[in-house]
């Protein structure tokens, strides 16, 4: 018998799916995202994914995990704990329990809740029986056996039928949240093209799913997130490292370069390479090497005939490509170099999220080689700082190094898609052919970049390599003095690189007692923190860097306006070190995390608010 349920608004709510890997989650999560994101919620996700690959099933290693924060208002974070979580197993919800609000809603596939799967899990007793989710509402779906049954009829096979359950708390939760469940049906009949018997079992267990929670007495109330408030435009729901697959893309159409991406797969930056892999009919190529070294050798030699040449990794491959870049520094070449990074050193966390590349991006090389080191600060920017680091690497004739990390690779969030022709324009640095002037390192003047001849144009011919140039001519040179020239040129061409990059921006008021500095992916969690203090009345504004080298002009003046500065990072302090040896005059205190996970907006304010008391 169908039921009306009490409808409560909110303004935002964050729901957590866990469980094995093989349950699915990541794809109810996504299912859920696009489904909010369709509606016209603000959202961000943070994918959690096990560090093993084959971790035993029913274990705490071997949790997946996928956290949505959904909201009518502007969303920055995925949120530090959960409204609901959905637990497909005890060990789920034992990794999972510490991250609930109070008072939160808790889905369990009850079937899995016996003795054989808390022993994996590692309790010692019944978690349903021993008062440990008192003041939570549980909500024991029998999640398994009602999917199996309802897939009787379809013919699949025990395995098949068992990765359909993601689909019933799908289903649940299109009734717990007021959803059109007819969103639901298009996501499967997209998922399972053409494979008519999975798009049917699945859409089966989704109703199977919403018409469970329309008759069950455990669910007393639902909920309805209303629509953020957005500009009107086209968005969609975008991860980190689509983005800025498409940011090369849209660099490659507005520079004229064909992009050329030569790449090992590395997590958590394949999904990159995977991308560009599917865009032949926009002329770009996707090149799958046999190692690091290999992939970024293949686009320096794109580079030299003529496409915008790229390489993604994460940060064990950043140490194998630095040979590599130094051959880009000295013969001058435009290179974008994509480091996703991740926990380390060595294999360290592959699947969890750090930014301590940071150090190695700006000096992780022999020999003087200065980069363009930029950081994106947001999945939806990872466009945009992929197109920028292009045009700089186009227009400067120079390496760039742009710096993503796993929590903005896998999250998404609702992003406006741009008109190309918006775009800024990008114009290389080209030699006409028979342009009887041209030498392979005259420059110029306004960029001090040399220009760009192409292998077979006419009158054109030339040479360069590994060995130092003599200015102007590129003749091979061991002059002491030459060297010394050519050497203080590459670096000045990196600081003139000021003059083209946008002046730092202070979120608050320009002066006050505290200026809360981050960079790159940390942006979300130091911003909810500074707003929710800044409506207390506290007087503390946020920096959050995106061009770390050169750094903005205007950085000296903005540090020079507040009594304290706090650098904020998911490392020890790399960014903090750097910012001693270039603004030594100032002091700075910091707050490092290096647990694999983003900071929590709880954590920040309690150390920001412990400052400030300070005398």
């Amino acid at each position: 018998m169908k039921r009306r349920a009490k409808i409560i608004e909110l303004d935002e709510v964050v729901v957590k799916f866990a469980g094995d890997s093989g349950d699915g989650i990541q794809l109810t999560g996504s299912q859920f995202s696009d489904t909010s994101a369709f509606i016209g919620n603000d959202l961000s996700t943070f994918p959690d994914y096990p560090a093993e690959i084959r971790a035993p099933q029913g274990t705490i290693a071997g949790v997946s995990g996928f956290q949505i924060h959904i909201g009518q208002k502007e969303i920055q974070t995925p949120g530090d704990q959960a409204d609901v979580l959905v637990a497909m197993n005890p060990a789920a919800l034992k990794a999972n329990l510490k991250w609930l609000k109070d008072g939160a809603t808790i889905i369990l596939d009850v079937d899995n809740f016996d003795n054989k799967h808390y022993k994996k899990a590692g309790y010692v007793e019944d978690p349903l029986h021993d008062n440990s989710l008192e003041g939570y509402t549980v909500i024991k779906a029998p999640i398994t056996n009602l999917s199996l049954a309802t897939v009787r009829e379809f013919g699949l096979d025990r395995r098949t039928a068992e990765k359909t359950r993601n689909q019933f708390v799908s289903g649940m939760l299109f009734w717990l949240f007021n959803r059109d469940i007819k969103i639901g049906e298009e996501f499967i009949r997209d998922k399972f093209k053409g494979k008519t018997d999975l798009i049917n079992a699945n859409i089966a267990v989704l109703h199977a799913g919403y018409n469970y929670s329309e008759t069950v007495d455990a669910i007393a109330a639902t909920f309805q997130v209303p629509p953020a408030k957005k500009g009107k435009g086209l968005y969609r729901n975008i991860n980190g490292n689509i983005a800025l697959a498409w940011g090369l893309l849209a660099a490659a159409e507005k520079s004229g370069r064909p992009l050329f991406l030569g790449s090992y797969p590395i997590t958590p930056a394949s999904e990159i390479l995977q991308e560009i892999a599917k865009m032949k009919s926009l002329n770009a190529i996707a090149f799958q090497a046999e190692d690091e070294i290999a992939g970024i050798t293949s686009a320096i030699g794109a580079s030299f005939a003529g496409r915008l040449g790229v390489t993604s990794t994460s940060g064990p491959g950043l140490a194998l490509k630095g040979e590599a870049i130094d051959l880009a520094v000295i013969t001058e070449l435009p290179l974008v170099i994509i480091d996703v990074q991740r926990g380390g050193p060595s294999t360290g966390l592959p699947t969890k999220t750090e930014q301590a590349d940071l150090l190695q991006a700006l000096y992780g090389r022999h020999g003087e080689s200065p980069c363009v080191v930029l950081a994106a600060s947001t999945p939806a920017n990872c466009f945009e700082y992929a197109f920028m680091a292009a045009k700089l690497a186009i227009e400067h004739m120079t390496p760039v190094i742009l710096l993503s990390d796993g929590y903005l690779a896998n999250g998404s969030e609702l992003w406006k898609i741009p008109r190309v022709r918006s775009l800024p324009a990008i114009t290389p640095p080209l030699v006409e052919e028979n342009d009887t002037y041209y030498q392979p390192y005259a420059r110029d003047p306004k960029t001090l970049a040399r220009y760009w001849a192409l292998p077979g144009q006419k009158g054109l011919r030339h040479r360069i390599g590994g060995l130092e140039k003599a200015d102007v001519t590129g003749e091979v040179s061991y002059d002491p003095f030459n060297h010394e020239v050519m050497t203080l040129i590459r670096n000045e061409k990196i600081e003139w690189i000021v003059d083209h990059i946008p002046r730092q921006k202070i979120i608050g008021k320009a002066s006050g007692d505290l200026l809360v500095v981050g960079w790159g992916g940390t942006y979300g969690p130091l911003l909810s923190a500074v707003s929710d203090m800044q409506e207390e009345g506290k007087s503390i504004s946020l920096a959050q860097f995106n061009y770390i080298n050169p750094l903005p002009t205007n950085v000296e003046e903005i540090f020079g306006n507040f009594k304290k500065i706090i650098v904020c990072e998911l490392n020890l302090g790399q960014f903090a070190t750097y910012l001693r040896g270039k603004l030594p005059q100032y002091k700075y205190l910091q707050y490092n995390k290096v647990q694999g996970l983003p900071f929590f907006i709880s954590e920040l304010k309690a150390k920001f608010n412990h400052i400030l008391e300070e005398e």
